[in-house]
Formats: C-alpha cells, sequence, structure tokens
C-alpha cells in the first residue's frame, strides 16, 4: 500500500524529532557533560561489533566483509536489553555502513540511554601504518559515516584511527591520521552538525605513548582531537592501581587538554575475568582525570573476550558478563558539574620533536578535494585506463616512478619530512594519470608519440582548458604537482565507502588500507628496485 505524501512527511518528520529527543554529550575542558543538565558524563561502555579481519599491517583492497552491528534490527532488540542489565551508556562500533538504515537501532540505544562512538574506517578503506596515505576514498567514506550518524543525537563522536602507529617505525603515519582528523572536524562545521568529537584510538606502547598523545594534542585546536581513547590491557587478574600501571598513565594524563577514557580494556589473561579494575576506574583514584571506558567487548570470537555467546537469535549469558554486571552495579562515579567546572589545563602541549622513536612531522598531508582533482584529470593528455586492477595500478607505478621519479613528485607523499605532492590526496586512478602525463611530457616530442602506451594501460585525450574556479585550483597544484590548494573542498562529501592493526595477540583488528600508492621516498636502494622491475616488465618504456 502506497502512503499519501503528505502521511510519509508527517512519519518522518516524527521520527526525527522522537530521535532528537535524548541529551547529547559534550565537551567542555577535559570531562564530558550532558549538554542540558549539565552532569558531568563517565562512560559505562562496551565494544560492540562482531569481529571482523582488519590488518594495518598492509592488506589492500576494498573489503567489506563485516557485519554492520547498528543496521542489525534483530540484534539490536536481542543485545541491547542485555547490555542495559549492565547499566552500559556507550558502546563503541569499529565499521558500520553508511548507506544502510540505523534508525531502529539508534532508537533502542537512545531509549535505552546509550550513546554511541564509531570509528570511521572499515575493513579494507583506512590509512594503512606501513603505506599511509590520506586520500579522497578515505575521506568520502569517513564524511560518509559522520553524514548518516550526525542526525542521531547520542552519537558523541567518531576515532578517525585505531593504533595505526603502533611502534617507533611506523611513526609517520600519524601526520596522515591527524591530517583526517582536522578535516572531519572541519566537515562537522562546514555542514552545520551539532558538535561532535573527532579524537584517536591508541594502544599502549611504552616507546612512543607520550609522543603519540602529544602529537594528537599539539598545535591549533583547528587540527588536534578533541578526546583521547585509551587501549590498555594492563591490569590483569589480581592487579592493582599501581602494579597495572594505571597510577602512572593518570599522572600522564593529568593535564591533558582533552577527555581521555580507556577505549578498550578488559585484559583476558585470566579468565573468567574478574573486571577488578572496574572499581578503581571509577574510584576516586582515576576519575578526576578519566571518563570511563569502554569494556572488550560484548561478542565471544576466538579470542576469548567475549560477555555472551550469540547464535542467531539465542544469546548466552558467559562468566564474564556476571563478573561485569556486579562491578558495575556499584560503579557510581562523583564528578563535577558543568557550571562549576573551570578548566585550567587548556594549553596544548608542545609537539613532540624529531628522533629515533618518533619520526612525524607536524606539517599535514593536503585536503583531499575532488574538485581539485577532477580539474587536473580533465587537464591532462596522458591519461590511465578505466577499470585497472589494483595490481596494475601499482605495478604501473612501480614502473614509472623507477624510471622518471620526477614524474612522481605530484603523488609523493613523506609524513616525516612533511612533503605531499598536491595529487597525493587523489584517489589511485588519478594520481596514476598524473605520473602517466607527467612521464609523457618529460620525454622528448619525437618520442611523445610512443611514451602514452604502458602496456595498453594509458590512453591519450583531449585535455580541457581550465576556466573559472578549475583555473585557479590548477594553477595551485603547479606543473610539478608541488603546489598547495588552499580552497576548501566544496563537493567531496561523503558516500559510502581508524585504523591499523591491534598490537599483541587475540586482539581487535582495526580496519585495513584501501588500494594504496607506492611510497617512493625510500632512498635510492628501493629506487632501484622500482627501475628493475621496470625493465623486467618489457612494458615499452621509454628510457631518454
Amino acid at each position: 500500500m502506497r502512503l499519501p505524501t503528505s502521511l510519509v512527511a508527517a512519519t518522518a518528520l516524527f521520527a526525527s524529532a522522537v530521535l532528537a529527543d535524548v541529551d547529547p554529550i559534550i565537551i567542555k575542558g577535559s570531562k564530558f557533560f550532558y549538554k542540558t543538565n549539565g552532569t558531568q558524563f563517565f562512560m559505562r561502555g562496551i565494544a560492540y561489533q562482531q569481529e571482523f579481519r582488519g590488518g594495518g599491517e598492509g592488506s589492500t583492497g576494498t573489503n567489506n566483509n563485516y557485519i554492520d552491528p547498528l543496521a542489525d534490527v534483530e540484534s539490536c532488540k536481542r543485545d541491547v536489553p542485555l547490555m542495559a542489565q549492565l547499566r552500559t551508556n556507550t558502546i563503541r562500533v569499529y565499521a558500520i555502513d553508511p548507506t544502510k538504515d540505523h534508525s531502529a537501532c539508534m532508537r533502542l540505544l537512545q531509549d535505552a540511554g546509550i550513546y554511541v562512538v564509531a570509528d570511521l574506517s572499515q575493513p579494507g578503506l583506512s590509512i594503512n601504518r606501513d603505506n599511509p596515505q590520506w586520500d579522497l576514498p578515505l575521506y568520502q567514506r569517513y564524511t560518509g559515516v559522520i553524514d548518516e550518524l550526525q542526525k542521531y543525537n547520542n552519537v558523541i563522536g567518531y576515532f578517525a584511527g585505531n593504533e595505526v602507529t603502533n611502534q617507533p617505525n611506523n611513526t609517520q603515519s600519524t601526520a596522515f591520521v591527524k591530517a583526517a582528523v582536522r578535516d572531519m572536524k572541519a566537515y562537522i562545521r562546514q555542514r552545520n552538525y551539532r558538535p561532535m568529537g573527532v579524537g584517536y584510538a591508541t594502544n599502549d606502547d611504552a616507546a612512543i605513548r607520550q609522543s603519540l598523545a602529544d602529537f594528537f594534542a599539539c598545535g591549533p585546536s583547528s587540527d588536534s582531537i578533541d578526546f583521547w581513547g585509551y587501549n590498555i590491557y594492563s591490569w590483569c587478574g589480581d592487579s592493582s592501581f599501581k602494579e597495572s600501571g594505571y597510577d602512572e598513565r593518570t599522572k600522564e594524563f593529568a593535564n591533558y587538554p582533552v577527555p581521555v577514557f580507556f577505549a578498550e580494556y578488559g585484559c583476558n589473561e585470566v579468565k573468567p575475568r574478574a573486571f577488578g579494575d572496574v572499581p578503581t576506574l571509577y574510584g576516586d583514584d582515576m576519575t578526576g582525570v578519566w571518563s570511563g571506558g569502554i569494556i572488550y567487548m560484548y561478542f565471544e570470537e576466538p579470542n576469548n573476550y567475549g560477555l555472551v555467546k550469540a547464535d542467531g537469535n539465542t544469546v548466552s549469558k558467559l562468566d564474564d558478563f556476571t563478573a561485569l554486571s556486579s562491578q558495575m552495579a556499584s560503579a557510581t562515579p562523583t564528578g563535577v558539574r558543568a557550571n562549576d567546572y573551570n578548566p585550567t589545563n587548556t594549553s596544548p602541549p608542545r609537539c613532540p620533536p624529531t628522533g629515533d622513536s618518533w619520526n612525524a612531522s607536524s606539517t599535514l598531508p593536503p585536503t583531499p578535494n575532488q574538485d581539485v582533482c577532477g580539474c587536473v584529470a580533465r587537464n591532462l593528455t596522458c591519461v590511465a585506463k578505466a577499470g585497472l586492477s589494483d595490481e596494475t595500478i601499482a605495478e604501473m607505478f612501480g614502473t614509472v616512478c623507477g624510471l622518471d621519479r620526477n614524474a612522481c613528485a605530484g603523488v609523493a607523499k613523506n609524513g616525516a619530512t612533511g612533503k605531499y605532492g598536491s595529487m597525493s590526496m587523489c584517489n589511485s586512478t588519478d594520481q596514476l594519470s598524473w605520473v602517466f602525463n607527467a612521464y609523457y611530457f618529460n620525454q622528448s616530442p619525437q618520442n611523445r608519440a610512443r611514451a602514452c602506451d604502458f602496456g595498453g594501460n594509458a590512453r591519450l585525450q583531449q585535455p580541457q582548458a581550465p576556466s573559472g574556479s578549475c583555473q585557479s585550483l590548477v594553477s595551485a597544484v603547479g606543473p610539478a604537482g608541488t603546489g598547495t590548494v588552499t580552497a576548501a573542498p566544496q563537493n567531496t562529501g561523503g558516500s559510502g565507502g581508524s585504523g591499523g592493526g591491534a598490537s599483541g595477540t587475540n586482539r581487535p583488528s582495526g580496519a585495513a588500507g584501501a588500494m594504496t600508492v607506492p611510497r617512493f621516498d625510500t632512498g635510492l636502494l628501493q629506487l632501484s628496485v622500482y627501475v628493475a622491475v621496470a625493465f623486467m616488465t618489457g612494458m615499452g618504456m621509454i628510457l631518454l
């Protein structure tokens, strides 16, 4: 039966009003508060997502093999009442599909007084710690999640990355994640969405923990995180505030300028888990600094962190569920009211200097801009053919950049030095087109007829002379692709597509990297490999 348009509109308006009828969580200084009544908010959270295989370790391609927990209405009906029994007021979800409807689950969560913190990435589409980039497909994925979830007032905010940097030798990836933080904060402002935080979830690595925290909070507030999530598993079995290191972590964050909370916790080295850290986390030793935490995790998986075992419509409570329920029953922290709170720790920390254990520049990658990529691509003469496989694209980058490194300046990216090509933020096809075109024009005129084939993977097109706004964008990119584009994205909104894999064993993995463009900033040894590959592929390339 087709409903009258007026009835459909009235129903939608009613649903929107109902979903909005919840007190949003806001940030003031280093604490969370209910917006209307001013009570301090402490997370009593659970990670809620059936595990998917991620891999910031270096997986490629777009992998949609995950279950969106907020689009599965029957599971939400089954699970939300159980989470409410644990006095849960926050869940963390690691990947949602922004093209699906989430209203039913979000309504169930709202009615139970449960808020959401969502990771922006998905398996196969996140910032890859071993070959990091911040490009248009990632930007569109991240903004797509924000577009979908911003309509729900019980969304606290988002993680732009999860344990992307996990040891000193991949710290340069941090610059790319911070660029994502910067751009998602700008996107929320540009769209006039209600205030929502953008943060980062870190692992607990002693060699880099302080530098990581300082890097994400340093610099202008427009670039820095709104909150800091700590994935920490140091309280195992019959531990203590001191033995677990919670005392040192609390001292380290005593003057941190934004809210900090445990984005994952709940060591399972001793089973069943007793959750002896819960009274401490919500007690006087920690509540002055920490805003609660999120237990890992709801579902029992092969890693043995589950609170329940789910089988279709049937859910069995595990021993961990019972133990957590007992501990949470007495988790009643006392905080401060917003009107009585005058934050003093408002100064950002200094950005960490580069050295043996830290190698990330405070100069961040450019903002992905679809208008720039489109204008430049239409202005090229030699371009990549449509529909090339990820493997072919990667091979072509290795071939061309091995033969003519200067052709790749426009797509270069180096989070350690802070040098980025203007086209490094485009999708891989547009980046490859730039490289093909630069190589083509670097050849002598008599040889160009043979310089746009690349094994049948390139074609000539009639370039469109830029005009209007395109003219200024193409000019800003510059002939070598090393210029600076200052224009903000105007047409780069989200379309359904924070990362990094977790450290240690039996731990959740964040989402993997999408098809990544190889780096060409690793010195002569790697360059010689690319040159060798270029000769072996027999692509009819020309060294002139």
